[in-house]
């Protein structure tokens, strides 16, 4: 189902971005020329009547999406485990000491060795979906894999240094 996203300029202010949920309700960011967002809830009686407008900092703002990209990404995933009968989803944390800090995705040869695939990196608050070979692992990274159980431990087990790289 694709979501409709409406732009409509603000002289003197900005942009509006808003969108009608399934429940009806109309949800809006306004992006000012300065740089200030602001998230708004409209009246549902009233679409033009906003009924509560939240000034986000630069961080606030990415956070927000972060937190919804990230929940919708790993909701996706879940619903991918219930789908496929004994495919699970599992978040790892990249250990500090991790001998594959600083190196490659590639180098970690998960996939060839364990038949787990990495999906996404979470790092900070940012989502990094479908890393390639090329990806540069950071300490404290938690790799999104799916797998089976075992491969799943096997790239847990990899990730950590506890097997042959």
């Amino acid at each position: 189902m694709r979501v409709r996203v409406e732009q409509t300029p603000l002289p003197g202010i900005g942009v509006r971005h808003d969108l009608v949920t399934t429940s009806g309700r109309t949800v809006g960011v306004v992006s000012h020329r300065s740089g200030r967002r602001d998230l708004v809830l409209y009246d549902v009686d009233d679409p033009d009547s906003c009924l509560a407008s939240i000034p986000l900092t630069d961080d606030e703002a990415e956070a927000l999406a972060d937190v919804l990209g990230a929940s919708l990404m790993l909701g996706q995933l879940a619903g991918l485990r219930q789908q496929a009968a004994g495919l699970l989803t599992e978040q790892i944390a990249l250990p500090a000491g991790s001998p594959f800090v600083g190196r490659r995705l590639g180098d970690t040869r998960a996939r060839t060795r364990t038949s787990a695939s990495i999906v996404a990196v979470l790092r900070d608050r940012e989502v990094i979906p479908s890393p390639g070979p090329t990806f540069l692992f950071e300490a404290n990274d938690v790799v999104v894999a799916v797998g089976t159980r075992d491969g799943l431990d096997g790239v847990t087990a990899i990730l950590a240094g506890d097997t042959d790289g």
